[in-house]
C-alpha cells in the first residue's frame, strides 16, 4: 500500500508541475475542472427529474415489475453499459499507455509487479476524469430517493465500483493491445479495426431507430426485449455496478451478492492479466524484432521525377505504413454504409455521405507536418521550398479524394438505381462535386493549418499512446480545419440562396454543380500557394517545433 500511496503522491506532483511550468496547461486543467463541475451539475439535475417522476411513496421493498423501477432499471443498466464500454475505447484509442504514468517508466525501480500495477491503477482512480465520474453517479443517487435507504447507500459505494471497473477494463485493453500487437502490421490493422468498430458501436442506435427495424416490433414487444437486453447486461461487468442500487431496493440479497461476484472476478481478472502483460512486455521486449529488407524503390519508380514527385513518394510511403491515419481512408466506407442503412430508399441520403467524405478525408493533413516530425528535417537541409512540398503533399491526397470519390459515387449510383433515373442521377452528381469541392477546400486549408497550428501526435511505434503537453492545441485546432472548410465553400453556398430566393433551384440546380467544382479548385489552389509561402517563413521554427513534439512520444 506504501508503494501504492507513493504512485498516487507522485501523480499529483507532476500534474502540479506541469500546471507551474506552462500556462496553456494551467487554463486547459482550469476548463477541465469547469467542465468537471458542469457535468455534476447536469447528472444531479438529472437525477432530480429521474426520481422525481415516481410520487407514490411506496414502502418496503419493490416489485421488480414495478412500472417506473423497470423503467429506470432498464434505462440505467443499458446506459451504464454503453457508458462503460465508451470510456473503455477512448481510453484505448486517445489517452493510451504513454502517459508519464506508463509503467514503462518505472521498469528500472525494481518494483515488484504486483504493487506497481496496483498503484498505477489507484493512480488512475485519483485523476480528475476518475473523480468527476465518481461524484457524478454519486450525485445520481438522487434519482433513487424514493427506493429506500438500502438504495440510496448502495448506489453511493455502487459508484465508486463502477469507475473502478471502467478504469480495470481500459487497463486490461490497453495492456492486451500494447503487449499482444507488436508488428507494425498487426498494429496497423488492430488500430483500424478497435477506431472503425466504436464508430459502428456509437452509430448502432441511431441505425436501428432511423432505419425502421423497431417498428415492426409492437410496443409491448419492445418493453419486454428491452427489459431483458437490460438483464443481460446487468450481469456482465459493464452493467453490473449499475444494476446493485436495484437490487437494494427489491431486497434480493442473492442477485446482490451475484451481482457483486461478476465485478470481482473482472477485477481480478483485468488485475492478473495485466500484471502479465508487464511482465511479458519487460522480460521480451526486442525478442520478436525482425529485419525488413525493402525491395525496389516503391513510389519513388513511379512518381514524378522532381521535387514535388519526390515529396508526393515520401508521402505516400509513410501513409501505408501509419495506422494514425490509416482509418480516416476508411471513414468514407463506413459513412455509406450507415448513411445506407439510415436511407429508407432516399437516395439523395446515401450521396450526402460523399459531402461527409470530402470533409474528413484531410483531416489528419490538418496537422500532416507533425505526423512526418523529424523526417522533416530532411527536406529542410536539403532546401526543399516550402511550395514545391505542399505541391508534393497536394498529388496524394488529392489522388486520395478524387479515386475515392469516384469509386464510391459509382457504387452509390449502382447501389440506390439512380444511375438509370437522369434526374435523380444529376442530383447525386451534385451532391459529389459538392463532396469533392469540400476535400478540395479541406486540403487547401491543411496546407494552412499544418504550418502554423501544429500539436503533437502519438508515436508512428505506439498508435495507442498521447503524447504528453499542448492539451489545449490537440483539442482545439483540428475545429479550426472543420469548422474552415464549411467557412471556404461560402461561394457555392451563396449561388445556391440566389437560385432558391429566384424560384429556380428546382429546375437550375445543375448550376451549383461547375459553381462547386470551381470553387473547390480555387480554394486548393489558394492553400497550396499560401501554404507554401507560410512554410518558407516558418520552416525553421516548424523544425525545432518538430523535434520538442517528437521528446514528448517516448
Amino acid at each position: 500500500m506504501t508503494t501504492a500511496l507513493t504512485l498516487v503522491r507522485l501523480r499529483w506532483s507532476l500534474t502540479w508541475a506541469t500546471l507551474k511550468k506552462s500556462v496553456w496547461q494551467t487554463v486547459a486543467y482550469v476548463v477541465a475542472m469547469i467542465t468537471a463541475v458542469t457535468t455534476v451539475i447536469i447528472t444531479g439535475i438529472a437525477a432530480w427529474g429521474a426520481g422525481g417522476l415516481d410520487g407514490t411513496g411506496t414502502s418496503g421493498p419493490l416489485p421488480a415489475d414495478y412500472g417506473h423501477f423497470a423503467v429506470l432499471r432498464a434505462l440505467v443498466v443499458i446506459f451504464g453499459s454503453m457508458l462503460t464500454v465508451t470510456v473503455a475505447f477512448i481510453q484505448l484509442m486517445l489517452i493510451g499507455e504513454g502517459s508519464t504514468m506508463s509503467p514503462r517508466k518505472f521498469a528500472l525501480y525494481g518494483l515488484p509487479d504486483r504493487q506497481l500495477q496496483f498503484g498505477l491503477l489507484l493512480a488512475g482512480m485519483s485523476g480528475l476524469p476518475a473523480i468527476t465520474g465518481m461524484l457524478s453517479l454519486m450525485v445520481w443517487t438522487l434519482a433513487y430517493r424514493h427506493m429506500g435507504g438500502a438504495a440510496v447507500v448502495t448506489s453511493l459505494v455502487a459508484s465508486v465500483l463502477a469507475v473502478f471497473t471502467m478504469m480495470s477494463l481500459s487497463k486490461l485493453l490497453i495492456s492486451l493491445a500494447t503487449t499482444l500487437v507488436t508488428s507494425s502490421r498487426g498494429k496497423n490493422l488492430f488500430y483500424i479495426v478497435v477506431v472503425l468498430g466504436f464508430i459502428a458501436l456509437c452509430q448502432l442506435p441511431n441505425i436501428m431507430v432511423n432505419s425502421g427495424m423497431m417498428e415492426h416490433i409492437a410496443p409491448n414487444d419492445r418493453g419486454q426485449i428491452i427489459t431483458a437486453f437490460a438483464t443481460v447486461l446487468a450481469w456482465t461487468p459493464f452493467g453490473a455496478a449499475f444494476q446493485l442500487p436495484f437490487d437494494a431496493a427489491t431486497a434480493n440479497g442473492l442477485a446482490l451478492l451475484g451481482h457483486l461476484a461478476v465485478l470481482a472476478v473482472t477485477w481480478v481478472v483485468c488485475f492478473a492479466v495485466c500484471t502479465w502483460c508487464f511482465r511479458h512486455e519487460r522480460l521480451t521486449t526486442g525478442a520478436g524484432a525482425k529485419t525488413v529488407t525493402a525491395k525496389g524503390i516503391g513510389a519513388f519508380g513511379w512518381m514524378p521525377d522532381s521535387v514535388p514527385g519526390a515529396v508526393a513518394a515520401r508521402l505516400f510511403t509513410y501513409l501505408k505504413r501509419d495506422p494514425r491515419q490509416g482509418m480516416i481512408f476508411l471513414m468514407p466506407i463506413l459513412f455509406v454504409v450507415v448513411f445506407a442503412f439510415q436511407a429508407r430508399g432516399e437516395s439523395a441520403i446515401v450521396w450526402v455521405s460523399l459531402i461527409w467524405t470530402g470533409w474528413m478525408l484531410s483531416i489528419a493533413e490538418s496537422n500532416g507536418l507533425a505526423y512526418d516530425g523529424r523526417g522533416f528535417t530532411m527536406e529542410a537541409i536539403s532546401g526543399v521550398r516550402g511550395l514545391q512540398n505542399r505541391i508534393g503533399r497536394v498529388l496524394v491526397y488529392l489522388g486520395i479524394a478524387v479515386a475515392y470519390l469516384v469509386v464510391l459515387g459509382v457504387g452509390i449510383a449502382i447501389f440506390t438505381g439512380d444511375w438509370a433515373h437522369p434526374v435523380r442521377l444529376l442530383f447525386g452528381i451534385l451532391l459529389w462535386s459538392i463532396g469533392l469541392a469540400c476535400a478540395c477546400c479541406g486540403l487547401g486549408l491543411a496546407e494552412i493549418t499544418s504550418c502554423v497550428f501544429m500539436y503533437p501526435v502519438p508515436s508512428l511505434d505506439k498508435p495507442f499512446s498521447s503524447p504528453q503537453g499542448r492539451a489545449m492545441a490537440q483539442g482545439f485546432f483540428p475545429f479550426i480545419y472543420l469548422f474552415g472548410t464549411i467557412l471556404l465553400l461560402l461561394p457555392t453556398g451563396i449561388v445556391a440562396i440566389v437560385l432558391t430566393v429566384t424560384g429556380v433551384i428546382d429546375t437550375m440546380f445543375w448550376v451549383l454543380i461547375p459553381v462547386a467544382l470551381a470553387n473547390g479548385a480555387g480554394m486548393l489552389a489558394l492553400g497550396t500557394w499560401l501554404g507554401g509561402k507560410l512554410l518558407d517563413a516558418r520552416m525553421l521554427s516548424v523544425v525545432s517545433t518538430l523535434d520538442s513534439f517528437a521528446s514528448l512520444q517516448h
